[in-house]
């Protein structure tokens, strides 16, 4: 199940208004600068100011329009995101949404892959 669907799921449950109207980040929508440290939390991220990152846009494509946003948590040998929230909603409670934890080895290998998917061709 994909993370879209969890959060859709959590917020219709919670009966939030607008509930689960996110989509996946697109790249070219938003200057994320290093994926890589950005997708990791590392302090040199573009959200690093924040604490958090988006893990989801909108589903109209603009990640800022309507972000899921979340803590990334990096540990010797695990990756966790906690703390969601929604910016335009401050007041919503994810207390009971995750958190999700990863193992630290196939996390950063995903990380990998998407960095290298959102390179441009080589000629």
């Amino acid at each position: 199940m994909s993370l879209v669907d969890l959060v859709s799921g959590f917020e219709h449950a919670a009966g939030h208004d607008v509930p689960g109207t996110y989509a996946g980040i697109i790249l070219d929508h938003f200057n994320f600068g290093d994926l890589g440290a950005y997708l990791t939390g590392r302090p040199d991220s573009a959200y690093s100011g924040k604490g958090l990152i988006a893990l989801l846009g909108c589903d109209c494509g603009e990640v800022g329009c309507w972000p899921l946003e979340a803590q990334v948590i990096t540990a010797e040998d695990s990756v966790m995101w906690r703390g969601f929230s929604q910016p335009y909603r401050p007041k919503r409670d994810y207390g009971d949404f995750g958190p999700f934890v990863f193992r630290r080895n196939q996390y950063e290998r995903a990380v990998r892959e998407a960095v290298a998917a959102s390179l441009p061709p080589s000629p």
